[in-house]
């Protein structure tokens, strides 16, 4: 391992020559004021070079001005950074000859805007991949746009851009970007988290989980805010209490640009996309900007004859109708075909019999023939989102829409009948509106809205034929139900002294759930007696308070302490029982989270560390039954989760950096001290980069400690192994004014040590934990490379 890195450093540290030196200079001067016009004092100006990684600071005096000199002409990027605002960033070509002063007019950031700021920081922060915020109020990481564009797959989905992050591990069986694949932290699983898009909460109906294949690709995130908690009041989500993952889609540039990109990779993995960026429409005074963006990926996946088919389209529209009024517009459309088949993994005796890819057959005759396992799975996502100052007062509304087809066709592992194979349907179509509203006065700042959603669900599982697809008379089971989400809330953070914050908040989560549930051939509620269905109602309600201090002890280091009650509302599964009868509604999961940390800036490094303790009451767990096919949920008791984090990117010198992360702590059940499954005692992350003139080159290895998977309602029944997961990447991009500048080739290689860990094991029955020829396992993906060519075309600049 130390060998390894020490080659992979020297060869960062020495694979691009000295930058170009230049001999012109120019001044940057401008202002900053407030909402209300008045001038900021103390605010901090970053510029930074686009052709190299120098950086020049400054900060604004009494009357808000502020002056860079001696700066090489060129091109550069400005942010504006003033805690508790948004940050601003702008390009600006700077010239030998004189320049007016620009000015910059701050609004009031919304509680994921509030931590994008960290970009605008000294040298350290630009160059790192992840970070938190000087403004942070919990354990944050914001996972920047460079790490994203530079040190990801192509074809990569969010798990990938999470997947380097503090406590977080994910493994892609099929390869990256290339299945459905769960993300785990400090013992959360899939489900115990909230993920939103540009502020919009988005998760399947039946429980709060996600899938990674569909609706966001990589091509479509911006930058993502991970908060490893259960943040403020103002966080929205259905269940925030493990964390929130925060997407934001890319931000729209003033230059023009038009990009073609074709990639290919291993297990013929091909990539074909198409963007396009308008720039300021209608010149230099133009009020709109459009991103279009629309790929087609194919592969033939890792695992045999997992095939997979996504086209996607997405387009983000805003128009600056004035300098305190903003509208946007997104949607996106994606559709996801793959012949993955229900059960993920394959079995000992299969992998020991085909090798460690083996998943199907290409033989009708086989129940494990591909063409009686597959899926198909359109999404849209789309929002009208409306932005306004009127005084001290911000308003930030956003309609959205959006729905979910899953439709699979499985077939059982062992038999060919009328009835082996299943007919499943997963569907749900939702609508809502997030209106925050922000007051901003010289002892504080006010925030309150509402989230309110409905959603519309309709799921079946139907025994069928798999060589006709005639499906049985009767379901398995089948239900349709609508949910009703109203989540009020209001904080104010209350600035006790001019570096200390005080905020105190609180959230009322409500949900109503109608359902009607359908008689079936016995497997769920049963026969009704006679009945054709059934309805009834589920009320789940729960007061949420949250307390965090904040403070700036020095300009570049703050601190803080927060406590966050948590909930998350049971599965609807917990109707599946003979004619729905559940004696008495259970109760949702409440979690008190208590989390300590402190943020350090400088122009060398970027240091984050907090501890964090957490209390679960009222916990679900689940195991997949491989015989029936179908998640199985009971009740774990209460549990404690607890241990330190720290981040940190190192300015090693000449554009070269080391990024640094590490997690240690346990997750265990109160009463027997036992692990909590997919809990790791540690991880950490190594991470090396270059970014210097045109070559972005990175190496991250992660770790992953030993954990437990449970068998049943058995914990630590199943050892994992610890295991490491690395990545390499190097891009070269054409910079300078030709009008081909943008243009760029990549080389990904991800899983390095070409690693075949295993990282799950179901057991083959609940009676033993004895390893068996029917135990599922879960096995990473074998190393896959993939090239990427980019041929971009802008407007020569002068």
């Amino acid at each position: 391992m130390i060998n390894r890195l020490a080659i992979l450093l020297s060869t960062i540290l020495f694979v691009a020559g000295p930058a170009f030196a230049q001999s012109s200079t120019a001044t940057l001067a401008g202002s900053v004021v407030d909402p209300d016009g008045k001038a900021v004092i103390a605010a901090t100006i970053l510029l930074h070079s686009e052709s190299s990684s120098e950086t020049w600071t400054a900060t604004t005096d009494t009357a808000g001005h502020f002056a860079i000199h001696d700066v090489p002409v060129g091109s550069y990027a400005i942010d504006v950074f003033v805690p508790g605002f948004e940050t601003i960033r702008r390009t600006v070509q700077l010239t030998t000859a004189p320049g007016e002063e620009i000015a910059f007019r701050l609004t009031v950031a919304n509680i994921v805007e509030n931590v994008t700021v960290s970009a605008a920081l000294p040298a350290a922060a630009v160059a790192a991949p992840s970070q938190s915020s000087l403004t942070a109020r919990s354990a944050q990481s914001l996972i920047s746009n460079e790490y994203i564009r530079n040190y990801t797959s192509p074809i990569s989905d969010y798990s990938q851009v999470l997947q380097m992050a503090p406590g977080t591990f994910s493994v892609s069986p099929n390869g990256p970007g290339l299945a459905d694949t769960k993300t785990f932290f400090r013992g959360f699983k899939d489900g115990q988290y909230s993920m939103t898009y540009d502020g919009i909460p988005f998760n399947d109906t039946n429980d709060p989980t996600h899938h990674s294949w569909v609706f966001f690709p990589a091509q479509t995130i911006g930058s993502t805010v991970f908060d490893r908690g259960p943040g403020s009041a103002a966080s929205i989500g259905p269940s925030t209490y493990g964390g929130s993952v925060n997407l934001i889609s890319r931000s729209l540039p003033s230059d023009r640009l038009l990009t073609g990109t074709y990639s290919y990779g291993s297990f013929d993995t091909q990539l074909y996309e198409v963007e396009y960026n308008s720039g300021r429409l209608g010149g230099e005074d133009g009020k709109s900007r459009l991103l279009l963006s629309a790929h087609a990926m194919r592969s033939d996946g890792y695992q045999t004859y997992n095939n997979q088919e996504r086209n996607a389209f997405s387009a983000k529209y805003a128009y600056t109708a004035s300098p305190n009024t903003t509208v946007t517009a997104f949607a996106s459309l994606m559709r996801l075909k793959s012949n993955t088949p229900n059960q993920k993994g394959s079995t000992r005796r299969q992998i020991q019999q085909f090798g460690d890819n083996f998943l199907m057959t290409s033989d009708p005759s086989s129940p494990l023939y591909y063409g009686y396992n597959f899926y198909d799975i359109p999404t849209n996502f789309d929002y009208v989102g409306f932005r306004t100052i009127l005084g001290g007062w911000s308003l930030d509304d956003k309609v959205y829409t959006m729905s979910y087809h899953n439709k699979q066709n499985y077939n059982g592992t062992t038999t060919i009948s009328a009835t082996s194979a299943t007919d499943k349907l997963n569907s749900y179509w939702k609508v809502g509106n997030f209106l925050p509203l922000t007051y901003a006065s010289a002892t504080g700042i006010f925030r309150t809205g509402l989230w309110s959603e409905y959603a519309s669900t309709d799921r079946y599982q139907t025994p069928s034929d798999p060589r006709t697809w005639v499906d049985a008379p009767l379901p398995n089971f089948h239900e349709m139900f609508g949910t009703t989400t109203l989540q009020p809330f209001a904080e104010y953070s209350w600035r006790a002294m001019s570096r200390l914050t005080v905020t105190p908040g609180i959230k009322y989560s409500y949900y109503q759930q109608d359902f009607t549930q359908f008689a079936d051939n016995g497997k769920t509620v049963g026969s009704l007696n006679g009945a054709p269905s059934i309805q009834h109602v589920a009320e789940y309600h729960s007061w949420l308070p949250s307390f965090d201090v904040h403070t700036l002890l020095r300009q570049s280091w703050s601190a803080y302490a927060q406590y966050g009650k948590g909930q998350n509302i049971p599965p609807t599964s917990v109707f599946d029982v003979k004619n729905a009868q559940v004696s008495t509604l259970p109760q949702p999961v409440l979690t008190d989270t208590y989390q300590a940390g402190t943020v350090v800036k400088s122009h060398r490094a970027t240091l984050d560390f907090d501890v964090y303790y957490i209390q679960f009451q009222n916990d679900y767990s689940s195991v997949f039954d491989p015989v029936s096919g179908d998640t199985i949920y009971y009740y774990t008791g209460k549990s404690i989760t607890q241990g330190v984090e720290a981040e940190s990117t190192i300015l090693v010198g000449r554009g070269a950096a080391v990024y640094l992360n590490a997690t240690k702590g346990t997750a265990k059940y109160a009463d027997t001290h036992q692990w909590v499954q997919n809990a790791p005692g540690e991880t950490f992350t190594v991470g090396l980069t270059y970014n210097r003139g045109s070559w972005n080159v990175g190496f991250f290895d992660k770790y992953i400690g030993q954990m437990f998977n449970d068998n049943g309602s058995i914990h630590e029944a199943v050892p994992i192994d610890a295991f490491s997961i690395a990545n390499l990447f190097f891009n070269y991009t054409l910079r300078g004014n030709s009008r081909f500048s943008a243009s760029r080739v990549r080389l990904a290689v991800n899983n390095l040590a070409d690693s075949h860990a295993i990282t799950a094991v179901t057991p083959a029955s609940t009676r033993s934990n004895a390893p068996a020829d029917g135990d599922i396992l879960t096995l990473m993906a074998g190393r896959s490379v993939s090239v990427a060519l980019t041929v971009g075309i802008s407007p020569a600049r002068p």
